[in-house]
């Protein structure tokens, strides 16, 4: 228990966080920005394990099913009197109790009460933020600054809400982007109320599916799971649902719960279509049991028509009018548990689509897991995504089988396989029908201070192969902290030159333990030539923010982010970041670059947080 408790505290909440990155995301269609706000949040206002719920712990990406049930049985039959005993649960491990505790307490219960205005601003935390960026200056086609203000308002999760304006670079007045969103919790029957930017998800995302969807993930045991009901949204990209939306629950007891949902939205599909969303979910849960039905209908102000020369997308919905259902269960049995979805959705036929999936717990610390889909070639629903090996679901035919391994202390292993098939022409396939494989397999090992991992990955998609490895290293001791990262992949082909992709980078991090400063770093070389051997590289930004680009061609890069605590209530970021490319090769893939110089690429970030 002692070697755990250190080895918590020894990660800081950033490496942390670029940690759960690495394992729940597998550069899929993703929103990582949501997924670092909801973090951050969660760590300001942890979730108070004695007085929790379902679809608050599923917003902890990391936490399979069997882990969600684990905590709250435990808390219902002796609640916690301290976070030491998350060891007491067999399924945790000392990697799943180092991710959770940053973002869970441990309290007593107090009933929810009446929300007064006074009390909810007296006890309310408020955050301010401003950012700018100046991002390519040497090459930024027109004004290369971006800007960000953002507030935010949180009582207790009870009582949340958020504003935020943005401009793009090169972006002009008219090109400002706004959002705010409110959302209300636990007031009598009224389980949760949204409305202006939110996002919504039911069953397996058939039909909708929240804004961050992991997809493939090295925590095999996660796959699968989603988040139900509605929640706030506070990006202001254009993602998500527009609008308002509202549960109702009754409950009998501690077995049976109902909740019924109802939602609208609308906004822009572009510069003159308008996009209608209604929909409704009905929810039922008795012991084990949950089941579910979900219907949305699309409503467009004007005839929707992809793009007509692109034979990847001849089956996209196309029309005015949508109508899409599913019907979802799941049914939980202590070492099993069984999860599907089927849902139809509207088009020029119907389309169908289907997802089931078991897990297996056969032995405390293994976990197994059998997913099968298919999504016919007419079944397109752009409000859904479940587990797929696109980031649009449709056309697609293939079966997963996974395991995780965490039986021996510090260690854990997991693997996973998955074959697939479309039976039509895909973006980046230039024929039909074509399949593909993918293989993934990983082993890590934690001591108190440092943990060492490894994972190697074949995969082939219509007949373009690619395989790679990756090693990465962390220490983290007093304020120090190193993370070296070293990935190579190939692509075999029929010419005699074998295309490669390699980086290197190594990370350096000081914490001043009398001073209210950090600083970071990381230095790094790549050299990929070709684009289908590009490498995306996690990097450490100012707060709230996420920087994931593609190291692509021959050459190195260098950041350095400075922390600055100034006083408790006010914190400065900086940012200064410098990519350097070989002339040579980027004389070749850039004809347009006639300069003299190097060609480089410098961006600057500033962000401005004030808390109270």
């Amino acid at each position: 228990m002692l070697h755990t408790l250190v080895f918590i505290l020894l990660f800081s909440l950033d490496e942390i966080i670029l940690d759960i990155y690495n394992q729940v995301t597998e550069l899929t269609q993703a929103d990582y920005e949501q997924m670092q706000s909801d973090l951050y949040a969660l760590h300001q206002t942890p979730i108070n394990l004695n007085a929790t719920s379902e679809e608050e712990l599923e917003q902890l990406y990391f936490l399979s099913p069997r882990q969600i049930d684990d905590l709250l049985t435990y808390a219902d039959r002796h609640p916690f009197e301290s976070v030491y005993e998350l060891r007491l649960i067999p399924s945790l491990s000392d990697i799943d109790i180092r991710n959770l505790t940053p973002f869970v307490k441990v309290d007593a219960v107090t009933p929810y009460n009446a929300l007064y205005a006074r009390e909810v601003f007296a006890r309310a935390t408020h955050e301010i933020i401003t950012r700018v960026d100046a991002r390519n200056i040497e090459s930024y086609q027109g004004d290369p600054v971006f800007v960000l203000t953002r507030y935010r308002f949180d009582f207790q999760r009870r009582v949340i809400f958020g504003a935020q304006l943005r401009r793009p670079a090169g972006g002009q007045a008219k090109d400002l982007q706004y959002g705010a969103y409110l959302q209300l919790r636990d007031i009598g029957h009224l389980h949760s109320l949204v409305a202006g930017n939110y996002q919504a998800s039911f069953g397996q995302g058939l039909v909708l599916a929240p804004v961050f969807h992991p997809g493939k993930t090295m925590l095999v045991s996660t796959v699968g799971r989603t988040q139900d009901g509605l929640r706030y949204y506070s990006s202001a990209d254009g993602n998500g649902l527009h609008g308002a939306g509202g549960t109702l629950r009754w409950e009998w007891g501690k077995q049976t719960r109902l909740d019924v949902t109802a939602l609208y939205s609308l906004q822009r599909a572009n510069d003159s279509v308008w996009h209608h969303v209604a929909g409704a979910n009905i929810s039922l849960r008795h012991r084990r049991l949950h089941l579910q039905l979900t219907a949305i209908e699309n409503i467009w102000s004007d005839s929707i028509h992809p793009y007509y020369n692109a034979s990847y997308n001849m089956h996209y919905f196309r029309g005015f009018r949508q109508a899409v259902i599913g019907f979802s269960a799941r049914y939980n049995y202590g070492w099993f548990d069984l999860f599907g979805e089927v849902a139809t959705a509207q088009n020029a036929r119907w389309g169908f689509g289907t997802i089931v999936g078991s897990r297996f717990y056969p032995a405390d610390g293994v976990s197994l897991l059998a997913l099968y889909r298919y999504y016919s070639p007419w079944f397109d629903n752009a409000l859904g995504y479940a587990f797929s090996e696109t980031g649009r679901i449709g056309d697609e035919n293939g079966g997963y089988i996974g395991i995780e391994l965490t039986r021996w202390k510090n260690w854990r292993v997991s693997a996973y396989g998955d074959v697939f098939g479309f039976s039509g022409i895909k973006y980046g396939i230039a024929y039909a029908p074509s399949w593909g494989y993918d293989a993934v397999g990983e082993v890590q090992y934690s001591r108190t201070d440092w943990w060492l991992s490894g994972r190697i990955r074949a995969r082939e998609k219509g007949g373009q192969a690619l395989y790679s490895t990756r090693l990465q290293f962390n220490w983290q001791r007093g304020g120090w902290s190193l993370r070296t990262h070293a990935e190579m992949n190939i692509s075999p082909s029929g010419s005699s030159a074998v295309p490669y992709g390699v980086t290197i980078w190594q990370d350096v991090g000081y914490h001043f333990l009398h001073a209210p400063v950090a600083l970071k770093g990381r230095v790094q070389f790549f050299d990929a030539r070709e684009w289908a051997n590009r490498i995306y590289c996690y990097e450490h930004d100012v707060l709230y923010a996420f920087s994931i680009p593609a190291v692509y061609g021959l050459g190195g890069r260098a950041y350095l982010i400075l922390q600055w605590n100034i006083i408790p209530q006010l914190a400065l970021y900086l940012r200064v970041s410098e990519s350097i490319y070989q002339r040579s090769w980027y004389s070749d893939h850039h004809p347009e670059w006639t300069n003299t110089t190097v060609p480089t690429r410098t961006d600057i970030h500033l962000l401005l947080r004030a808390k109270l």
